[in-house]
C-alpha cells in the first residue's frame, strides 16, 4: 500500500481516524459518520464463517432470580418483583483466538448474557473486566488486528501488538488487567464477569439512572500462571468448555451474585471520572456495588452449533427501563453486534430457537430472507395498518438524554481525575508483591518479543506514567530479556 493519507473505501480522506463523529462533546454517536460505519461494516465481514471476535465459546442456559426491589431505579418488568426469576442463556468465550484456538489463554474472556423477559430479549454483552482497551469504537477494528493473525506472516505479532499498545496510552489500564494474575482464569466458573459499559436504567416517573453490572463468581476467583497455563493449552484446549459442562452434568451450578453501581443522571457532569469512558472504572467508595439478583447455569445444550455458535448477542437488544448511555464504544456496538450476525447468521437469526424471545413473541414486519421460515403467513406486513397487526406503543424504552454543540469528530470529555493512567497505577499499587513480580514477568516476556527498542521503550513509558516503580521495574525487565 502506498504511502500517504488514509481514505474511506471510496478513496475520501479521512480527517479523524481516532474519534467518531458525536453530537457535541460527550453526545451521541452520529449516523452520518460514514468512515466509522464503514470501518465496522467491513470489519464485520472480513472472516466467514465463525465470529471474528470471540469465536471461541461456551455457553448454557440458567436462571436469574432478582433479590432486591430495584423499581425506584427502573421499571423493567424482569426487575419489579422479589423473588422474580427470568430465563437466561451465557456464553463464555475468548476473544482473539479462533474457533480451534486452546481455551486456557491470556486473553479477555466474553461474558454475553441473554434474560428471555416478557418484554422481549434483553441482552447484555460485557467481558471478565471492568474496562477495555479503548474508549471509541472506531478504533476497534484496528485494535483487534494487531491481536489476529498478521496478514503477512500469519502469526500474532508482539510488534503489531505492542506498537498499537504503545500508541494508544489510554489501554493502559486493561493491559495491567490482563497480565496480572487475572490474564488466565482457571475456568469460566472461576472469573467474575461484567457489564463494562455505563447503561442507563429509567423509572415510571422518567428518572433517569447510569448503571453498571457486576457478576461476582460464588465459587471464589481462580486463575492460572502461565507457567500452568501452557501446559494445559497444549494437553487440554478445550479445558474451560469442558469443566462448564462437566460441572453442570454433576449438578454443580454454577452462579454468579448480581450487583450494580448506581449513578443518578444528575451527577455524571461534575464526577471525577468520565462516567462514559470503557478504561475506567468507578471506584466502589464513590459508589458502593448494590447486590440485587443471583445467576445459576443449570442447563447445557444439546447441540453446539445450533445453540452457541448460532447463539447471537447485541447490546442493542433493550426492553422498556433500560437503555444506552453515550459512552462511545458502546454506541458504536449498538451497530456493529447486530450487522455481524446479519451477516454471519443470516437476517433471520433472531428466528433460531435459542435467539428468538421465550417469554413473549415478536411481532414485527420483517418478512422474506435467507432461512424465512413463512411464520407470518397471510398477516400484513406494513404499520399502520387495520387489519389487527401489531402497532407502535408511544412510550420509548429509555429516556432521551440532551446534547448540545456541533457535530464533528470530538474526542471523549475529559473530567476533573482523567488521563490514561491514573487508574491503571490504582490498580498496580493495589497489588501484592507477589502479584507485581508476576505482572511485571508477563509483560516484559511479551514486551522482550518486539523487534524494534522503538516499540519495546513506547510501551514501557506508558506503564511509567502509571506508575513509577511500575516502569522502572518493567524496563529492568524488559532490558534483562532483550540483552
Amino acid at each position: 500500500m502506498t504511502q500517504g493519507p488514509l481514505t474511506t473505501e471510496a478513496g475520501a480522506p479521512v480527517a479523524d481516524n481516532q474519534n467518531s463523529e458525536t453530537a457535541g462533546v460527550g453526545g451521541p454517536v452520529l449516523v452520518q459518520d460514514q468512515a466509522l460505519l464503514e470501518k465496522l461494516a467491513h470489519f464485520n465481514r472480513e472472516r466467514i464463517p465463525e465470529r471474528v471476535v470471540h469465536a471461541r465459546g461456551a455457553g448454557a442456559y440458567g436462571t436469574f432470580t432478582l433479590t432486591r426491589d430495584v423499581s425506584r431505579w427502573t421499571r423493567a418488568a424482569f426487575l419489579s418483583e422479589v423473588g422474580k426469576q427470568t430465563e437466561t442463556f451465557l456464553r463464555f468465550s475468548t476473544v482473539a483466538g479462533n474457533l480451534g484456538a486452546a481455551d486456557a489463554v491470556r486473553d479477555p474472556r466474553g461474558f454475553a448474557l441473554k434474560f428471555y423477559t416478557e418484554e422481549g430479549n434483553y441482552d447484555l454483552v460485557g467481558n471478565n473486566t471492568p474496562v477495555f482497551f479503548i474508549k471509541d469504537a472506531i478504533k476497534f477494528p484496528d485494535f483487534i488486528h494487531t491481536q489476529k493473525r498478521d496478514p503477512y506472516t500469519g502469526s500474532q505479532e508482539a510488534d503489531n501488538v505492542w506498537d498499537f499498545w504503545g500508541l494508544s496510552p489510554e489501554s493502559t489500564h486493561q493491559v495491567t488487567w490482563l497480565f496480572g494474575d487475572r490474564g488466565i482464569p482457571a475456568s469460566y466458573r472461576h472469573m467474575d464477569g461484567f457489564g463494562s459499559h455505563t447503561y442507563q436504567w429509567n423509572n415510571e416517573a422518567g428518572e433517569v439512572f447510569w448503571v453498571k453490572y457486576h457478576f461476582k463468581t460464588d465459587q471464589g476467583i481462580k486463575n492460572l500462571t502461565s507457567e500452568e497455563a501452557a501446559v494445559l493449552a497444549g494437553q487440554d484446549p478445550d479445558s474451560h468448555q469442558r469443566d462448564l459442562r462437566e460441572a453442570i452434568e454433576r449438578g454443580e451450578f454454577p452462579s454468579w451474585t448480581v450487583q450494580v453501581q448506581i449513578m443518578p443522571a444528575e451527577e455524571a457532569a461534575a464526577y471525577r471520572f468520565n462516567p462514559f469512558d470503557l478504561t475506567k472504572v468507578w471506584p466502589h467508595a464513590d459508589y458502593p456495588p448494590i447486590e440485587i439478583g443471583k445467576l445459576e447455569l443449570n442447563r447445557n445444550p444439546e447441540n453446539i452449533f445450533a445453540e452457541v455458535e448460532q447463539s447471537i448477542f447485541s447490546p442493542a437488544h433493550f426492553v422498556p427501563g433500560i437503555g444506552p448511555s453515550p459512552d462511545k464504544m458502546l454506541q458504536g456496538r449498538l451497530f456493529a453486534y447486530g450487522d455481524a450476525h446479519r451477516y454471519r447468521v443470516g437476517i433471520n437469526a433472531d428466528h433460531l430457537p435459542v435467539n428468538r424471545p421465550h417469554a413473549t413473541s415478536a411481532r414485527t414486519n420483517s418478512r422474506d430472507g435467507f432461512l424465512y421460515d413463512g411464520r407470518h403467513k397471510g398477516a400484513k406486513n406494513y404499520e399502520p395498518n387495520s387489519f389487527g397487526g401489531p402497532f407502535q406503543t408511544d412510550r420509548a424504552l429509555w429516556q432521551p438524554v440532551p446534547v448540545t454543540g456541533a457535530t464533528g469528530t470530538h474526542e471523549a470529555p475529559l473530567h476533573a481525575e482523567d488521563d490514561d493512567f491514573v487508574q491503571a497505577g490504582n490498580l498496580y499499587r493495589l497489588m501484592s508483591e507477589d502479584e507485581r513480580e508476576r505482572l511485571i514477568g508477563n509483560l516484559a516476556g511479551f514486551i522482550a518479543k518486539v523487534s524494534r527498542d522503538d516499540i519495546a521503550e513506547r510501551a514501557v513509558n506508558n506503564f511509567r506514567q502509571a506508575d513509577g516503580d511500575f516502569g522502572k521495574r518493567l524496563e529492568t525487565a524488559v532490558q534483562a530479556l532483550r540483552g
